[in-house]
């Protein structure tokens, strides 16, 4: 026996050409691409393969006879058992054109050249795409009853089978694998479809929550998952039984699992929380069809799913797969396995394997630029705040990245110093002094930045001042607040509304506001400090949700308590002391910032208290009274001292308990 085959080096080909092998026999593989004799190669070496009975034939299928020369064809005529054609385009976001030209006109030229060559048998390597969206169960037999064809991967894999059936003149095969997954024992897979598209939800999920937490979620239809070792053996197997010309054969899971059911075993894989209670999307069958097409075509519903794909990974066609209507009845595919122990396992046997060879190797995170240089090399960095503390470490941190850093401060001794060290380091800087609590120097500096660096591509807004008194204490002390506002708030928001104009006209810009885990935590005696910082989080959101989709990224980092000159009047060291972040701490979380660009940077315990506030308000207070009633205000007169201060005993205990969790 001698085989042609197309896609040979593909996902489904290469496995394919593996069991093949082991049959007599000569293989003529079409190739198109450079690096089609070294995927050979590895192929070969992969699986211990005879060398000497492959072939690479130059072509492809979207030229007529494949690009065969007249020679090629001549010497290949007659000679052809069996004709596997499985190149083709399987992806959903694919472009139109190039889904006709590879899928419909591939299939047609091959269909041709296999007549040409007088092969024995022409396998076409279909898909349940044809089904469209068909309601209920798709047989075997069926091709001209598909609906929902309206999505070009559907129509074009329908189109293609259907020039098999209706105008191939030698015997043919048709193969319909379901969502071809990973190898069922090692997990091994090529590319992320299907399934793949909601694992990153999984693993955010299983980083935000903890395993045991059970959620809401939604129940779909059924997904045919099944593994790409099942698929090949299926069509090896059947292709060489006699007597089934002109059939075709669904290789399918005969009772696939749920969508809802899919993520949850993927998510028991991951170690993820699972959906404890799933909402039939079935129920939206109730509303007509036409309803559904005219509401998906309104623009701002366009635009809402086109945020909602981007953020979490998945393509919009994708997500329109999570109710799919299909199933598909696989007779011939089960009488034609009988006695071979050909069977397909069931998701709940593989999924581990699938997930842990996917976050090992396919997650797209193994594939981000995650170096800091990498991230900034040659952008314009501006930071607040830049001559000490914080500003100065994170600074520090970028002087070796390539980066062009912009420093600000009122400090001018201290940013010189700044520089110098950044300079020293390799580093490249300018400094402003400027005090960002007053509209004119800060309008006047950053006029002074936009002509000597054009626009800011990121912005860390770190300058802040903090101020530790009871609310009893500040009765008389209304100018505490304003310091605040006026540094914190209107600081942050003078460099804010002066830098995003050139980030909006890039489309392109990241700002970093350095918050604190006060605001989370509603912390006692720093009512001034709290409510400056909680009115820039308030900004953050609100302004995030007019300009994320235009390029504009916005990070609010609830910073834990800080070792910085800024709290040195407020926290001395002391034995048994109050545990505090060091400066390099906070900075790695704005270069962690810098790199992934979350939504928001927290503390668990600021994240635990937050919930507690919003779920139990009451209990929250209870909570930071008794925090307050432990330890005085800072300008208590009776206590107050050049000395460091002796932590009270209820301080220290204190302490020892949140000793791994920065307050």
């Amino acid at each position: 026996m001698n085989y042609f085959i197309t896609g040979a080096t593909g996902f489904i080909g290469s496995h394919l050409l593996a069991r093949l092998a082991k049959r007599s026999g000569n293989f003529y593989l079409l190739a198109r691409s450079d690096n089609a004799e070294q995927k050979l190669q590895l192929l070969i070496e992969k699986h211990q393969l005879p060398a000497d009975r492959f072939h690479l034939v130059t072509g492809s299928i979207t030229e007529t006879n494949l690009g065969l020369s007249s020679k090629t064809i001549s010497e290949l005529t007659g000679k052809i058992t069996h004709f596997y054609h499985l190149a083709a385009i399987y992806d959903l976001e694919a472009d139109e054109e190039a889904l006709k030209r590879a899928n419909i006109e591939g299939t047609e030229n091959c269909v041709r050249m296999a007549e040409r060559l007088q092969a024995k048998c022409f396998h076409h390597v279909s898909s349940i795409a044809v089904a469209g969206q068909f309601r209920g169960w798709f047989r075997e037999d069926m091709l001209d009853q598909a609906t929902g064809l309206d999505h070009p991967y559907f129509s074009t894999k329908h189109e293609s089978e259907k020039i098999v059936q209706q105008s191939c003149t030698i015997p043919w095969r048709v193969y319909r694998p379901g969502i071809v997954v990973g190898h069922s024992k090692t997990g091994e897979a090529e590319r992320i479809d299907g399934p793949y598209y909601f694992f990153k939800i999984i693993q955010k999920l299983r980083q935000a929550l903890p395993e045991w937490m059970p959620l809401l979620g939604l129940e779909g239809g059924r997904l045919n998952i099944v593994p790409v070792d099942y698929v090949a053996d299926t069509i090896d197997h059947i292709s060489h039984l006699e007597d089934l010309d002109q059939q075709c054969f669904h290789v399918v899971d005969p009772d696939p699992y749920r969508a809802g059911e899919v993520i949850n075993l993927f998510a028991q894989a991951g170690h993820a929380p699972r959906m404890a209670m799933r909402f039939d999307m079935r129920l939206l069958n109730m509303v007509p069809s036409h309803l559904w097409k005219q509401l998906a075509h309104l623009p701002v519903l366009e635009r809402f799913i086109d945020a909602i794909s981007q953020e979490i990974r998945v393509p919009k066609d994708a997500l329109s797969m999570f109710n799919y209507p299909t199933q598909f009845d696989c007779t011939n595919t089960l009488q034609a396995l009988e006695g071979s122990n050909i069977t397909c396992p069931r998701l709940s046997e593989y999924a581990a394997p699938i997930w842990d060879y996917w976050e090992r190797n396919l997650d797209p995170d193994l594939h981000v630029e995650k170096s800091l240089k990498g991230c900034v090399a040659g952008k314009v960095i501006a930071i607040t705040g830049a001559s000490s503390g914080i500003g100065y470490t994170t600074a520090i941190k970028l002087a070796k990245t390539d980066a062009k850093l912009v420093l600000i401060a009122r400090d001018l001794e201290r940013l010189q110093q700044t520089r110098n060290e950044i300079e020293r380091l390799g580093g490249h800087a300018a400094i402003y002094q400027c005090d960002l609590s007053k509209d004119e120097p800060a309008q006047e500096t950053l006029e002074l930045i936009k002509q000597h660096h054009g626009s800011i591509d990121i912005l860390i807004n770190n300058a802040g001042r903090s101020i530790r008194r009871s609310v009893v204490n500040s009765v008389d002390r209304l100018h505490d607040y304003e310091r605040t506002m006026q540094i914190n708030y209107f600081g942050a928001l003078r460099m804010i509304m002066g830098t995003l104009p050139g980030m909006l006209e890039k489309e392109a810009g990241h700002i970093i506001n350095i918050s604190s885990i006060a605001v989370l935590t509603n912390q006692p005696r720093f009512s001034a400090y709290a409510a400056s910082k909680a009115a820039l989080d308030s900004f953050t959101r609100t302004a995030g949700a007019e300009l994320c989709g235009q390029g504009v990224h916005f990070t609010t980092i609830n910073m834990p308590l800080v070792e910085t000159p800024m709290i040195a009047d407020h926290y001395r060291q002391a034995k048994g002391g109050i545990p505090l972040l060091t400066s390099e701490e906070a900075a790695d979380l704005i270069i962690k910032a810098i790199i992934e660009k979350p939504k928001r940077i927290a503390t668990k315990l600021g994240l635990f208290a937050a919930l507690v506030h919003g779920v139990y308000p009451k209990l929250g207070e209870l909570v930071m009274n008794a925090g307050f009633n432990i330890s005085p205000d800072s300008d208590d007169p009776e206590r107050d001292s050049q000395q460091p201060k002796e932590h009270t005993p209820d301080v220290v205990a204190l302490s020892s308990l949140i000793r791994e969790i920065h307050m």
